[in-house]
């Protein structure tokens, strides 16, 4: 495909379209590469009740639809396809798909990171509705006992935040001491309606229509026990979509891109927006941040290369 955008955003999340919405608005040729639909993970969350605008809250499809619409709104394209290899090294950028190669000036990358799932039958199910993977996104929804799955800095400060939003809060570690900062560990231990189930995992989600429990199970003993909850916060880490850049733009000790707060790359012309970049909140108005950031880069880029 012969045509030359002006910039290509490779995925369809918040941080994508926000980048379409204000690279468009600029007057930039502008498409967007989207697997999908619009929304990415957010697509997933049934009710979203901390993103500014929305005092009813929206759940995450609805949201992604919108904003897919702002963009186009300006003229932002957006193609349905995998992208399947990329190159980003010179000044014209090449991004081979499913249906073809496009070409662009600049490219954003937007192609977000992957919650670890705990791999049981029906977490796929209920994900939204019970199973949930981020505990600001959907805690306010809870009140009574929650069970948070993991050991580490997020499944800690998930645990601290639902810990004041729910009657009892219970975190499920495979191991006998945490792994997050020792900050931690004194107020896990000490807050009086959080329980910690050391050497032990969720080995079974529980319910019919809607999830009742879970089962854990005692990796010392090799035990079970049935533990009643309304809903279940697994913060295991996240999986950066990073695969298809290996080699040309740089990834920190984690896996993620290697962009700061101007959401620059390592390579000229091509940014990096949303969760898939190095940032320590990771939320739909952060990843909304970026998109702005990121299309104002790209068009002072053009500016300097191009005349555009």
């Amino acid at each position: 495909m012969d045509h030359l955008y002006d910039t290509i955003i490779i995925g369809g999340g918040p941080g994508g379209y926000t980048t379409a919405l204000y690279a468009a608005r600029a007057g930039l040729d502008t498409l967007v590469l989207e697997q999908l639909s619009a929304g990415g993970q957010m697509a997933l969350t049934e009710q979203i009740d901390n993103y500014p605008g929305f005092p009813a809250g929206i759940d995450g499809f609805s949201l992604g639809e919108r904003m897919e619409q702002g963009a186009q709104r300006f003229g932002a394209q957006t193609r349905l396809t995998q992208v399947e290899h990329v190159e980003l090294t010179s000044p014209i950028k090449r991004i081979r798909t499913s249906d073809g190669v496009f070409l662009s000036r600049t490219v954003i990358v937007a192609t977000g990171a992957t919650p670890r799932l705990l791999g049981l039958d029906r977490e796929a199910d209920w994900t939204g509705r019970g199973v949930h993977y981020c505990a600001a996104c959907d805690g306010m929804a809870y009140r009574d006992k929650i069970v948070v799955v993991g050991g580490g800095n997020s499944a800690c400060a998930d645990a601290m935040i639902l810990s004041r939003l729910a009657t009892h809060v219970h975190l499920v570690h495979r191991r006998d001491t945490l792994r997050a900062t020792k900050i931690y560990h004194k107020a896990i231990l000490e807050t009086d309606n959080l329980t910690v189930h050391w050497n032990s995992t969720v080995s079974q989600l529980l319910g019919d229509q809607r999830l009742e429990g879970v089962q854990l199970t005692d990796l010392t003993t090799h035990t079970h026990q049935q533990l009643p909850c309304q809903g279940v916060f697994v913060s295991i880490g996240r999986t950066p979509a990073t695969q298809l850049f290996a080699g040309q733009l740089e990834l920190d000790e984690n896996g993620y891109l290697a962009a700061g707060e101007s959401t620059q790359t390592n390579l000229p012309g091509v940014f990096a927006v949303g969760d898939v970049r190095t940032k320590t909140v990771r939320q739909i108005v952060t990843a909304v941040g970026d998109g702005a950031v990121a299309a104002a880069g790209a068009e002072a880029y053009l500016a300097e290369h191009t005349g555009v």
